[in-house]
């Protein structure tokens, strides 16, 4: 149930392999507000925060560009984590509040360090883009910020 004490409109049975192309690579799903806290709400390191999405721009550009930038990306951040918007609301909503001054974005791929956004690429940026291209966005933040 969600915040709103609706069922989420996604069968699970169909949304878990989304799920998975992240947590495969390394993601740590967080499926509750206080997963998110408990990781958001303290961890000082830089951290790579996935809202993931049932939506073609998550299948197609952003869950692969993801994959193709952690295999190359000399630096990563210390932690991945991911929640899913549509499945997970509240953990999403969560997520979210973290994201200050930015919109609410799914998909959307936040980098924080010191508990603040400090590069974030929303839909309207992944959206009918090449994979190739968001991995180079990516590991460009990683390079940069995960020192």
């Amino acid at each position: 149930m969600n915040i709103l004490n609706q069922p989420s409109p996604y069968d699970p049975r169909l949304v878990q392999p989304m799920r998975d192309e992240l947590t495969r690579i390394g993601f740590t799903e967080l499926r509750t507000p206080a997963e998110v806290d408990a990781l958001l709400g303290v961890e000082r390191a830089p951290m790579l925060v996935v809202v993931n999405s049932v939506c073609g721009c998550a299948a197609g550009v952003a869950r692969p560009a993801l994959a193709a930038a952690l295999r190359t990306a000399a630096r990563r951040p210390a932690h991945l984590a991911t929640v899913f918007a549509g499945q997970d609301v509240d953990a999403t909503a969560r997520a979210r509040s973290y994201f200050a001054g930015y919109p609410p974005s799914s998909p959307c791929l936040a980098l924080l360090k010191e508990g603040r956004v400090v590069w974030l690429l929303e839909r309207a940026r992944i959206l009918g883009r090449d994979p190739r291209e968001v991995a180079a966005d990516v590991v460009s933040a990683l390079e940069e910020w995960c020192r």
